[in-house]
């Protein structure tokens, strides 16, 4: 649960910040007729992520065991490398992010009403699919769905008042360091996502080596104790692992995280969401 809680707070932060700095440039240009047509495209992003998260999860109880393995095992790896592009993707734009949502959302103003429902929607839009593909993959690997929509709803709530705290001014958050340690804790955990993915695909018989271990610490670690039920919730862990599932952990972690914890350019940095943020207009 707390690795749900982890995607929740992260994707809802993003997209609350999205949202406050839409309803910040507004409110500052004194345009705040406007904000009807923002508050209905976030409407319907949520909507469109809520009814897909809904298809995926009905598909998925209406097919055979091996069907939904196979179906598990790919929207882990689909999940999986969206959180992954998240990731890298907040980090290259954070600089600039403030300034292309203003510039895009005065584009869509002097286009009409539609345009900026629209924008409003894929600004918002592109946080909840994400959520919505990885809500259903951590469900099946957690064997449940209510504790993991626990955990992605605890985020989410954490994030909505966070990001309106900041748009306050009554706190300030550095989401430079907050991005960073969030996207470290983001690849452990999508690499369980992603050895579990590898784990449905061999009981689905699509990959070979389901009864071949690299390890199994079922008696140090039962699945049922508290350790192994926090390792299990955070990072998907398993005390019984196959070979291929250790080698993409291993794989996964190895790449992603050296290349996310590479050095960024030393340019000077656009103030991040929240400096654009901060400043209501009232």
């Amino acid at each position: 649960m707390l690795g749900n809680a982890l995607i929740g707070l992260r994707e809802g932060l993003e997209a609350s910040l999205v949202v406050s700095i839409l309803v910040a440039f507004l409110v500052r240009t004194d345009r705040r007729r406007e904000l009807p047509k923002v508050w209905l495209g976030v409407a319907v992003a949520v909507a469109v992520s809520v009814g897909v998260t809904l298809a995926l999860t009905l598909t998925q109880q209406a097919l055979t065991f091996e069907a939904q393995e196979l179906l598990g095992g790919s929207l882990s790896i689909v999940a999986v490398g969206f959180v992954t592009w998240m990731i890298f993707w907040m980090r290259r734009v954070g600089r600039t992010i403030a300034a292309e949502l203003r510039g895009g959302l005065e584009r869509a103003i002097a286009m009409g009403s539609v345009a900026v429902v629209v924008m409003a929607a894929l600004a918002v839009g592109r946080e909840g699919l994400e959520t919505a593909v990885f809500f259903v993959a951590a469900a099946q690997a957690a064997g449940e769905t209510t504790g993991p929509l626990i955990g992605f709803l605890l985020g989410i709530a954490v994030a909505i008042v966070l990001a309106y705290l900041i748009y306050r001014g009554a706190i300030t958050l550095d989401l430079g360091k907050f991005f960073t340690v969030t996207g470290v804790l983001l690849v452990f955990v999508a690499a369980g996502i992603l050895a579990y993915g590898v784990h449905d695909l061999q009981e689905a018989r699509f990959l070979p080596g389901l009864d071949t271990l690299a390890f199994d610490v079922s008696a140090a670690v039962p699945a049922d104790s508290w350790y192994g039920v926090l390792l299990k919730g955070i990072f998907n862990f398993s005390p019984q692992t196959t070979v291929l599932e250790a080698v993409v952990w291993v794989l996964y972690v190895g790449v992603v995280l050296t290349l996310f914890l590479r050095p960024v350019s030393s340019r000077r940095r656009e103030p991040v969401p929240a400096a654009s943020a901060a400043d209501p207009a009232s």
